[in-house]
Formats: structure tokens, sequence, C-alpha cells
């Protein structure tokens, strides 16, 4: 009997289970909301609307993980427990409730009703969820791994990010497999899928029983107080770099099909889109657990936009993405620059926790962690959208010859000078960013030291 108590209470106190496993499965489970790409043109065939409306969903999926990160920060400060728990319900929910409102619009082609209804499940219930689920582990983890805070977040964050190179295969395949109406049922099965995979880790989540949380009330130790031990220029320097890395990474990530197809490599789409994917988790790993090896974890955001600069710079003085097919150098260019900017945008996210707290401390991380994520909610309503806009205003639509494996030949419409416009827009962002990061952002204690 006292043999068994010992190893229960081994696994009440292991770091990796009670931190690192349920991170992994609340993240890797909210991360398929990138899955959005694979079935959206389905959802948008099958209640009769266009794909532009159905997009909004995703829109506000991002919009309202960011505002509920913000305000339901200081939920998750005081109970994990509960934040968890209400990230597992509303995602769950979400799911089920988008499900739903696909089969009611497939049953009232062209409803209002449906297309409402999945703005709201999709959108605002699992923006909920989304936002709880993804702030809720990553103070435990930092509690846990005193020593390797950027290791443990990077990793849970890379959950989020290699959650659509997991999940997008079964979803095809759930596509392909369940017949008629596919699409909500897959929605319904998955959202049975994700609450089990969120309660368990819900339940396994527990912070350290050495760490106590402030008791006190009182103003001083409020979130504005916090920020204002430092210049306050250092937190919107913290917040400015992060919104500006997000956006413009989904800027570039928006149109990485299209610039795909511009370089001749249309059959590769998908293969490239899973690659980009891994580098997009490898970024957040990367640079997260590299960033514990510095003084001062700013450094890490210099180095993505410094690399970020660099390739963009080359792909437009070459026009590589305008001259790039039939030009292997060029490809890799291009390739290479969608690469950097997946890491570096994974990179900003796992980084950002551990920056914080350096700064300001682990006291309030949560709370001060969920109003930074208002940088994603806002990064995702203008990202796509100022992308989109560059290649609708700028150049003209081309058809270009694509090669089907049948031997047939199909005609593809890109824009490859409206790409090109897009990477002017996002250089010209990534300096604005790099000079907040050198001017604003100033060296933490432990780098002065």
């Amino acid at each position: 009997m006292e043999g068994n108590a010992k190893n229960t209470g081994g696994w009440r106190t292991n770091k990796w289970v009670r931190a690192a496993i349920p991170a992994l499965l609340l993240h890797c489970s909210i991360g398929t909301v990138y899955c959005w790409s694979i079935f959206s043109q389905e959802i948008a065939d099958y209640i009769g609307f266009s794909k532009g409306a159905t997009e909004w969903a995703f829109s506000f999926a991002i919009f309202f993980l960011g505002m509920s990160a913000a305000f339901l920060g200081n939920v998750v400060e005081k109970d994990i427990h509960k934040s968890s728990l209400i990230a597992s319900i509303c995602f769950a929910a979400g799911m089920a409730g988008t499900g739903f409102f696909i089969f009611y619009g497939g049953q009232h082609k062209g409803s209002a009703l449906a297309l409402i209804g999945i703005y709201i499940c999709y959108g605002f219930i699992m923006g909920i969820g989304l936002g709880t689920g993804y702030l809720s582990p990553v103070k435990t983890l930092m509690l846990w791994f005193k020593d390797r805070k950027g290791l443990a977040t990077g990793l849970a964050v890379a959950g989020f990010g290699a959650a659509k190179a997991i999940a997008s295969p079964i979803m095809q395949s759930m596509l392909s497999n369940l017949g008629e109406g596919g699409i909500y049922k897959m929605f319904l099965i998955l959202a049975v899928v994700y609450f089990l995979m969120m309660f368990v880790g819900h339940l396994l989540l527990k912070k350290p029983g050495d760490w106590h949380e402030p008791q006190s009330k009182d103003k001083s130790q409020g979130i504005m107080a916090v920020l204002k031990t430092k210049p306050l220029t250092n937190y919107i320097g913290i917040w400015l770099m992060f919104y500006i890395n997000i956006t413009c990474g989904l800027a570039l990530i928006s149109q990485e099909k299209m610039i795909v197809k511009c370089i001749g490599l249309a059959s590769f789409a998908g293969i490239i889109s899973t690659v980009s994917a891994v580098f997009n988790a490898g970024g957040r790993l990367g640079f997260s657990a590299w960033a514990d090896t510095m003084k001062d974890r700013n450094t890490i955001y210099k180095l993505i936009f410094i690399l970020s600069i660099a390739f963009t710079a080359i792909v437009l003085l070459t026009s590589g993405i305008k001259n790039g097919e039939g030009n292997t150098l060029l490809i890799i260019l291009v390739l290479g620059l969608i690469f950097v900017v997946n890491a570096g945008y994974g990179g900003g996210f796992s980084n950002v926790p551990t920056l914080l707290s350096d700064h300001y401390g682990m006291g309030n991380i949560s709370a001060i962690h969920g109003i930074t994520l208002s940088a994603w909610a806002f990064a995702g309503l203008t990202g796509n959208q100022m992308a989109t806009w560059i290649v609708n205003t700028f150049g003209s639509p081309v058809e270009i010859e694509h090669a089907l494996a049948d031997g047939t030949v199909e005609m593809l419409t890109v824009n490859p000078t409206g790409y090109q416009y897009v990477l002017y827009a996002t250089i010209a962002l990534y300096i604005i960013a790099l000079i907040i990061c050198l001017i604003l952002v100033k060296p933490t204690d432990k780098a002065k030291a």
C-alpha cells in the first residue's frame, strides 16, 4: 500500500503529467481552428453561400480568441480548473453547434439563420474556448519548468501550431468517407473527440504545490500597476511588435497557396502547406527554447524580424514570385521566405509569455498575457484582409497552365504582381517592428546584469 501511495504521489507531482501533457491535449485540440481552409469551401457549398461569406466565421474565431483571452485573463489567473473547463465546454459546444447549423443550412439552402449560427458557434462560442484554452496551461508550464520556461511554453504552443498538420489528413479522410453530409458529421464527431481530449487535460492540469498565488487585492498589485513598474512604452512596444508579427504572418500565409501556384508548384501545394505547418510548430518550440539560453529574450524577436526582412527583400529584388516558375534558385528563395515567415510567426507566439514574465514577473502573467493576446484579435481582422485588398487592387489576374496527374491541363488564375505588393507591405511593417523592438522594448534586469 505504501509503495502504491508513493507511485500515486509521483504522477501527481510530475511536471510532465501535470503541465506538459495537459497543455498538449488542450493546445492540439484548439489549434485545429487553423484547419478552416480545408473545409471552408465545403461549408459554403453545402449551405448555399459564397466562400467569402463563410470566411468571416474564421475571422470572428480569431478575434474572439484574443478578446476572450484579454477579458478572461483574470479568471485564468485565479482558477485554471475553472478556465480549462470553460475552454473544454465552449470549444466542443462551438464545434457541435457549427455542425448543427451546417446541417440546418443543408436543409435550407441560403438560410441567413444557418450562416449567423455558424458565426456565433464557430466564431463566438468556439472563440471563448480558444482564448481560455490557449491561456490556461501557459503559466502552469512556466511554474513547473522554472529553468526552461521557453522550452515548456514552446512545447505547448507548438502543439497549437502542429495541430493543423496532424488534423488536416484526418479531416480530409473524414470528408471523403462520411458520405452525404460528411461536413456536418465531421464537426459532430470531432466535437466529442476534442471534448474528451480537453477534459482529460482539464483534469490533469495543476500548478505546483509550492506555488501560492498572491492574495492581496491591493491596487498596487493590479495589472496597470504591474505594467507601470516599467515605462509604459515598454509594454506598448511588446504589444505592437507582437501585433505586427502576426499581421505579416497572416498576410503571407493567407496567400501561400496562390504563391505556390505562381512558382509552378500547384501539384505540391498540400505537401508545402504541411511543411510550412511543421516550420510554424518548429519555430514555436525552437525559438522559445533558444531564448532560454539568452540574457534578453527580446533578442529572439530581433532575429525573427531581421530574418523576415532579409528573405522578403531577396524575393522582392529578384521578383521571385513573378519569375519563379522554372527557376530552381528562385523557387528555393520563395519557399525559404514562406518557411522563415511561418517559423517566425510561430516563434512570436511562444516567446511572448516568457518575455512578459521576464519583464513583469509571474504574479499577474496570465492576465497580462491575456491582454497582450488582444493583438492577435486585431491582427486576425487585419492581416488576411490587408493581403486580400492589396491583391485585388494591384496587378492583374493572369492564367497559367497546370499539368494534372492524368496528363490533362487546367488553367489557374493568379496575380503574381499582387502577391509581390503584399511583400512590400509586410517588409515595411517588419522594419517598423524591428525599430520598435530596438527602441521601445528595454532590456530586462537579467540582461543588464
